[in-house]
């Protein structure tokens, strides 16, 4: 087959559309279009998004960003798609609207959740890397989706919470403005024991840690006279990232109150009871031991 034969072929008509021609070489292009042009369009995201990375952008930025380019990308590759094709918009009005009908009677969960992810990642109220407290669950958020969150649980389980319902219901957000969370550690000691002393050797605990911020300034309090105890509360503010980190530093801060009120003859309070007996107690020849 020469050049001719081979043009004669490709300018072949394989439908007309309102008076307009669609050819078999226009059909080819199309696809061999749309793949080269997604090749060049995944590899300038890759660059961006990685020379975004490098400035030390936020991952949320960088996310909203490539998710943003996505959608643009594919938008102007039907766009062109159709004019290779010469097919205009218009086209698709009747199948637009059947859509458009569709979509309110049985995709309105669906469309809901779609418009919250883009709310979530356009209004950043919750970034990926946050601490989030959903419901009885928490956990750090690893991506925000089109249609759900994916939140990675203090067990180490993965969660998908719908956009909509972090967006419609109360969710605490521990890194919100910034990573720092106030946390305290109880202790009762013995009556009798010297609080003062008791006071002293719970500041030294604190400024032995440099994990403890000195601003808002740590507290001591003398929180209450307990039944068996006398309570103690060491308020602090630490900068971490999970319950798991807070747990970890108060585990550690017990350890060592555990060892300095030892060495210093502070008796940590267990319960007691006293039991008085009114009248007189008498004992069986049975109840004699033998």
């Amino acid at each position: 087959m020469d050049f001719n034969e081979l043009l004669s072929v490709l300018s072949f008509v394989v439908y007309t559309y309102d008076n307009r021609p669609i050819t078999l070489l226009q059909i080819i292009q199309v696809p061999l279009y749309i793949f080269l042009a997604w090749f060049i369009v995944s590899r300038v995201g890759k660059l961006i998004t990685s020379g975004l990375r490098k400035r030390n952008v936020s991952a949320d930025a960088v996310h909203l960003f490539s998710r943003m380019y996505l959608v643009l990308s594919i938008a102007i590759l039907a766009i062109t798609s159709m004019d290779i094709l010469n097919i205009p918009l218009t086209a698709f009005a009747f199948v637009s609207g059947a859509i458009a009908i569709g979509v309110g009677f049985g995709a309105q969960n669906i469309i809901n959740n779609f418009i919250s992810g883009w709310i979530l990642m356009w209004e950043r109220p919750i970034r990926i890397g946050d601490f989030l407290e959903v419901s009885d669950a928490r956990g750090v958020v690893e991506s925000i989706n089109t249609r759900s969150t994916l939140i990675r649980r203090n067990d180490g389980v993965h969660m998908l919470v719908p956009n909509s319902q972090l967006l419609e219901n109360t969710v605490t957000n521990w890194t919100l403005i910034d990573k720092n969370a106030r946390t305290f550690v109880r202790v009762g000691v013995a009556y009798g024991s010297d609080v003062m002393l008791v006071q002293k050797l719970l500041f030294d605990v604190i400024e032995e840690r440099d994990d403890i911020l000195p601003h808002p300034k740590p507290t001591v309090l003398f929180e209450d006279f307990g039944d068996s105890a006398l309570i103690f509360d060491m308020v602090f503010w630490v900068n971490a990232v999970s319950e798991t980190d807070i747990r970890r530093r108060r585990s550690e801060i017990r350890f060592r109150i555990y060892d300095i009120f030892g060495k210093n003859d502070i008796a940590i309070a267990f319960p007691q009871r006293d039991i008085h007996v009114d009248g007189n107690l008498t004992i069986t020849n049975s109840d004699r031991p033998q």
